[in-house]
């Protein structure tokens, strides 16, 4: 049985010289993946240097497991391209949200990811304190492919408890108590569930 002990955000912010797939450019669109969470951002059309912008937000349990990134050309009469793909792990990340901050300055770094043939960081990675909030922003330069950068930003969204997912009369459930922030207390019970619609595509 899995336990979630947070929600990471990861904010899809823009693509920097995209390969080329089609003959007026490329129509991308990023994929994330994390065990069996798949999620993906717009197609933003003709645009080898897109902007997104896009919020995606991932269940993590333990133990850790790296996050995949893949970037596809959408098309219409055929598969969709491939665009090159990336992987980066958030241990650090992780023992920096569990670090105690009390007292740090908003604008700190607490640590920085340096480049390595290990990751896929095209530049130091800083994680800082930044509004109260743990955040970390990475440059990951695309591999299996003649180009590409993408620009991220990871933030945490905290449970108050740990978070189990069970199946339970054939769906898959899961309760949350989200604990709220730039407030004095409180916190907030949510429950998850899945229902699979017949016919619907598996983007």
């Amino acid at each position: 049985m899995e336990s979630v002990i947070g929600l990471l955000r990861v904010r899809i912010i823009r693509g920097v010289n995209l390969a080329v797939r089609d003959t007026r450019g490329s129509d991308p669109y990023v994929v994330l993946r994390l065990g069996g969470q798949k999620l993906k951002t717009s197609t933003i059309k003709n645009n080898v240097n897109p902007e997104w912008n896009e919020d995606l937000t991932l269940s993590v349990s333990e133990p850790l497991q790296p996050i995949k990134l893949q970037i596809f050309d959408k098309d219409t009469f055929s598969s969709d391209d491939e665009m090159g793909d990336a992987e980066f792990d958030i241990y650090s990340f992780v023992d920096a949200v569990r670090m105690d901050l009390t007292g740090i300055p908003n604008g700190t770094i607490i640590t920085t990811v340096k480049p390595s043939r290990e990751n896929c960081l095209a530049v130091e990675s800083p994680i800082l304190k930044k509004d109260g909030r743990v955040i970390q922003d990475l440059v990951l330069r695309l591999r299996n492919v003649e180009s590409g950068e993408v620009e991220l930003q990871l933030s945490w969204n905290c449970l108050a408890v740990e978070s189990p997912i069970i199946e339970k009369d054939g769906k898959v459930i899961q309760g949350l108590i989200l604990r709220l922030r730039n407030v004095e207390s409180g916190e907030v019970g949510l429950q998850l569930s899945w229902v699979n619609i017949p016919g619907a595509p598996d983007f």
